[in-house]
């Protein structure tokens, strides 16, 4: 059983969708608690610490043999989590992060949310660091993005991931740091390969 620890109910069709693509023989256990994206966005990813790893805690007491991380604004809390829980834990960005420094050196992060920059561009600095491969990593917030999703206007949210997706022109590869993107990395908006987290982070975690 793999445990996925999301911030947004919308994650588990998605995920439920990919077992069946990439592991149709895994159990997922969905833990959704949208709390902890609020209170890292109102008071810092830091306070939300000790509230992930007591999620990390319940996920392998609840039988996980590993947890996927479905946010990425807490993803490395939960990664450090993984010593308290004694079971694997993984961000979904993370083999994203992997494949864009294979791609080239030249790496544009879009986000609809601004918390998730830092800790994407840095996951793939670190992972650059890994791999010995100096790279160049540009990261933008999409304007207005965010407010569409929270709205439920999913189709306004993926226009404006499309039209800024559409709008890049000086990259190697294009990374989407939100699992909630990936919809619009299939929408043919340009011609630059564009990465996004779930199928990657899930055929990983899988592994695990």
């Amino acid at each position: 059983m793999l445990a996925l620890l999301h911030t947004s109910q919308a994650h588990v069709l998605t995920f439920d969708r990919l077992r069946g693509e990439v592991a149709p023989t895994l159990t997922l256990y969905h833990i959704v608690a949208e709390h902890l994206l609020d209170e890292a966005r109102r008071r810092g990813v830091p306070a939300v610490a000790d509230q992930v790893t007591q999620q990390v805690q319940l996920a392998a007491e609840a039988g996980a043999r590993a947890v996927l991380c479905t946010c990425s604004t807490i993803g490395a809390l939960a990664e450090s989590a993984a010593a308290a829980a004694g079971i694997p834990v993984l961000r979904v960005d993370r083999p994203m992060a992997a494949a864009a420094v294979e791609a080239g050196t030249r790496i544009t992060v879009l986000a609809a949310l601004a918390t998730t920059l830092a800790p994407t561009s840095s996951l793939i600095e670190q992972e650059a660091a890994r791999a010995g491969r100096a790279v160049e990593v540009r990261a933008q917030v999409i304007c207005g993005a965010w407010d569409r999703f929270e709205a439920g206007d999913l189709d306004g949210y993926l226009d404006r991931v499309t039209a800024a997706l559409a709008a890049v022109t000086d990259a190697d590869v294009i990374v989407l740091a939100q699992a909630s993107m990936a919809p619009a990395a299939e929408r043919g908006a340009t011609a630059i390969p564009v990465l996004a987290s779930p199928r990657l982070g899930l055929r990983a975690a899988a592994a695990l």
